[in-house]
């Protein structure tokens, strides 16, 4: 999450995602529009893609994001384990890669998973790194064995700073000065201020990342202007605060208390209509003392995290190499 800059971002409630920030603005102005900021919507049956592009300093000083493209995937029933879905947000994916980058058939793109593989939440960059179709070295020592329309690809998990003692980007920036590539992808997992968002949402940026930025543990960023190369971010929310989950359940009990009560109605109506963020606040100021900032996720996070990577790595597959089809990525990997 980017620096604090305005009253408007929403710096007290942890989130990545550029479609949040948007949504706390037009909440605490009762505006959909934000000045130097332009919204696409488009809604499928079960897959709805919003692309915020930040286009003025104005915007990107009200929603605590830099100037660039933001694109959110959101599919609610993405934890379901459907199959035909899975497929259907893949090509979703690639189809908004292949929008948001521009490649040439020789170009080498080097994808990073960033995380920390022994913590599940965080492992969601080095999942997506193991079911990557890595390229690079057959197409360099054995070129006359690869196919028209696959790209040179290679990837790396560097860990964390906790493991590794070297920031992630030093690593990368080494690698990138190494390689040369033309483009990086950053796979990371977020953090979202909804729990309906958990896993099911997937956010592309074409401004880089703060790896661990949503927990409050900034590290030193990846972008363009780091790397010497242009940055494509991927992430899912995997991760959100206590307080966060505390205010969603207030909001459900009081909507159920509301529904079925008539004598206190009047009560809770009056406690559903708090506003939002001056309750979270609250929330907050109470739980602090007891448990500090508590972060929480999922029981089934194994399975989630294991489901949504393969639909990254998929996308990625088909986005990066023009000859690979959906019916193919299942052969090349496995």
């Amino acid at each position: 999450m980017a620096q604090q800059e305005t009253a408007y971002h929403a710096g007290h409630v942890r989130t990545d995602l550029a479609i949040e920030a948007r949504e706390f603005y037009s909440r605490q102005e009762n505006r959909n529009d934000i000045p130097g900021v332009e919204v696409d919507i488009l809604k499928q049956e079960d897959i709805t893609v919003t692309r915020v592009k930040v286009v003025e300093d104005v915007g990107a000083r009200i929603i605590g994001k830099p100037k660039g493209n933001y694109i959110t995937i959101e599919v609610p029933k993405l934890r379901d384990n459907d199959k035909d879905l899975q497929e259907n947000v893949t090509r979703s994916l690639a189809e908004e890669i292949i929008r948001l980058v521009s490649l040439k058939d020789d170009s080498v793109i080097l994808v990073v998973g960033l995380g920390n593989w022994n913590v599940t939440p965080d492992a969601l960059g080095p999942r997506v790194v193991e079911h990557l179709l890595v390229t690079r070295h057959i197409i360099e020592y054995v070129p006359d064995q690869v196919d028209e329309g696959v790209r040179s690809v290679c990837a790396i998990a560097p860990g964390v700073l906790g493991i590794t003692g070297i920031e992630t980007s030093e690593i990368i920036r080494g690698i990138v000065e190494k390689v040369k590539p033309d483009l990086v992808i950053a796979i990371d997992a977020l953090a979202s201020r909804k729990m309906e968002r958990i896993s099911t949402t997937i956010q592309l940026a074409d401004t880089g990342i703060n790896p661990g930025s949503g927990v409050g543990n900034n590290r030193k960023e990846l972008s363009e202007e780091s790397m010497g190369v242009p940055v494509i971010a991927i992430g899912v929310p995997t991760v959100v605060d206590a307080a966060t989950m505390a205010n969603d359940t207030i909001d459900m009990l009081v909507d159920s208390l509301v529904s079925q009560s008539r004598k206190e109605g009047e009560f809770y109506n009056m406690l559903k209509n708090m506003n939002r963020d001056e309750k979270q606040r609250l929330i907050n100021e109470v739980l602090a003392p007891y448990i500090g900032n508590l972060m929480v996720t999922p029981k089934e996070i194994d399975r989630l995290i294991e489901d949504i990577s393969v639909v990254i790595a998929d996308g990625l597959n088909i986005a990066l190499h023009p000859s690979i089809e959906m019916d193919d990525v299942g052969r090349f990997i496995n």
